[in-house]
């Protein structure tokens, strides 16, 4: 495991986005179908399951989103572009909806394997994230969850380095630099 912080002067940063006091009692995990991610999530079940008031939310990136449902052509009436950009918001909703629907037993894995390790699974909650840019999807989230810990794995179940190949490491650091990140392979 690493633990990467920008700095060690003890702090209690509030999370810009939400106005949230950040805790280190407050984990986000961020979790894949591939085995380094479980065990990931079984270090961190059985490393905090005696810890009073741990919180942990596993947090599945979905793939990125297809081209055609980023924007619509647009128009120059003003009733047709609303309509349109209704109707891309309900697409890409339609498509977030199928897509987790596709994505959610590994979140239910990994919720399976944090119980297992005697970790109070009432302390765990679920939740997607969507896929822009990876980096940016955690960091979102980590400054709306108000999270004082993110944990990550090194590689995907391909082999290749999608959490931290071009950086990511490196600009969760510097976007979130009052957190501490557990780099786990």
């Amino acid at each position: 495991m690493t633990t990467l912080t920008k700095s060690d002067n003890p702090r209690s940063p509030i999370a810009p986005a939400s106005g949230r006091k950040a805790s280190a009692k407050h984990i986000l995990i961020v979790v894949d179908d591939s085995d380094q991610s479980m065990r990931a999530v079984q270090y961190v079940g059985s490393l905090l399951r005696e810890t009073q008031d741990v919180n942990v939310m596993l947090f599945h990136v979905l793939n990125p989103m297809p081209r055609e449902l980023m924007e619509h052509g647009g128009s120059e009436d003003p009733t047709v572009e609303d309509h349109l950009g209704e109707q891309l918001r309900k697409d890409q909703e339609e498509w977030v909806r199928t897509e987790g629907a596709v994505e959610y037993p590994i979140l239910v894995k990994a919720l399976e394997r944090l119980g297992q390790t005697g970790f109070p699974i009432d302390r765990a909650t679920l939740k997607f994230g969507h896929e822009r840019d990876i980096a940016d999807t955690i960091v979102d989230e980590a400054r709306a969850g108000g999270y004082g810990t993110i944990v990550v794995t090194r590689q995907t179940p391909s082999g290749t380095k999608r959490l931290f190949g071009g950086g990511v490491t490196d600009r969760l650091l510097r976007d979130l630099p009052d957190l501490a990140l557990w780099v786990l392979g």
